[in-house]
């Protein structure tokens, strides 16, 4: 899984993950020095690929655990499988063999792993992907720190399991809470924002090579101009950009008109309030005026 940061950039260019050279370098520090990495930003914006793409060039496992409010340890660590441990214990009671013993049961054949611990005795380095960490409370948190500072588990049953293999751990927070400084300390850090229409128009063009430099450009001013509105509750994702475009090429459009926009949006707003805010607020006449207007930085308009 070595490799060096030239190497790096060019995989993530391969697997169509266009990144800037800073967050490359980032990750590559990561790898090196053996650290997670937390990625924070706003939903959308490739935090999770990251995690996913990362994988894909180190050619090796990816290892998820989406969090959500009420994620204890079992759920994330292990749990004991005692249905089966039951099981046994009705065999064990019909035989004229030996009683089942309590070592017997609490053994690694009764143990059901859950990502963190199927990460850290993994035989080989895998990429573990703990998804939107924020949405947990502080004692999961601090739970996780502990894990992620030794990479090893305590078992009462069985004793304390260390890595094998000290996974590539990637961390995403969509900044619903403030995480503690205890578990950033630990971590290399990175902040995604939405990409500018430069960088967007070449994830379209590289994700969706059918599409010409000034379609895709059109569409990344477009998305561009809706992520502006600051009222919006749920701007359009990198995804969502994406899906899009490939439902314009379905279609077989080649341009953008506001007659186009109004009738997909749909696809890219999914909110019937930033719908309406769309209307009122830019509607399909400011999407032609954006579109007639020579490009200037982003190309946004001013909303009235």
């Amino acid at each position: 899984m070595g490799v060096n940061l030239a190497q790096l950039q060019q995989r993530f260019a391969a697997a169509g993950y266009i990144v800037e050279q800073g967050a490359v370098l980032t990750v590559y520090l990561a790898l090196k020095l053996q650290k997670p990495l937390l990625i924070e930003g706003a939903p959308g914006v490739g935090k999770t690929e990251m995690g996913k793409v990362l994988a894909e060039v180190l050619q090796t496992e990816l290892i998820r655990l989406q969090c959500y409010e009420g994620l204890d340890e079992t759920k994330a660590l292990y749990e004991w499988n005692y249905q089966r441990q039951l099981l046994r214990i009705q065999i064990g009671l019909g035989s004229e063999g030996p009683p089942v013993e309590e070592e017997d049961l609490f053994s690694l054949t009764y143990l059901l792993e859950r990502p963190l611990l199927k990460a850290i005795r993994s035989p080989h380095r895998v990429v573990l992907l703990i998804d939107e960490v924020d949405k947990t409370d502080p004692e999961f948190e601090a739970f996780l720190f502990e894990v992620l500072s030794d990479f090893q588990v305590s078992i009462p049953e069985l004793g304390t399991l260390e890595a094998k293999n000290i996974p590539v751990v990637v961390l995403t927070s969509n900044n619903e809470r403030e995480l503690s400084d205890g578990l950033k300390r630990r971590c290399l850090y990175l902040y995604f924002e939405f990409p500018d229409v430069a960088r967007e128009t070449q994830i379209i063009r590289t994700r969706v090579p059918q599409v010409g430099e000034r379609f895709a450009r059109e569409i990344a001013r477009v998305i561009a101009q809706l992520r502006g509105l600051e009222e919006m509750r749920k701007k359009p994702s990198i995804a969502e950009t994406l899906d899009w475009t490939q439902a314009l090429v379905a279609l077989g459009k080649k341009r953008i008109d506001g007659l186009l926009v109004n009738d997909t949006l749909n696809l890219l707003l999914k909110n019937r309030q930033d719908q309406l805010l769309f209307h009122r607020k830019i509607g399909r006449e400011g999407i032609d005026r954006l579109l007639r207007n020579p490009v200037n930085g982003e190309g946004k308009l001013q909303c009235p």
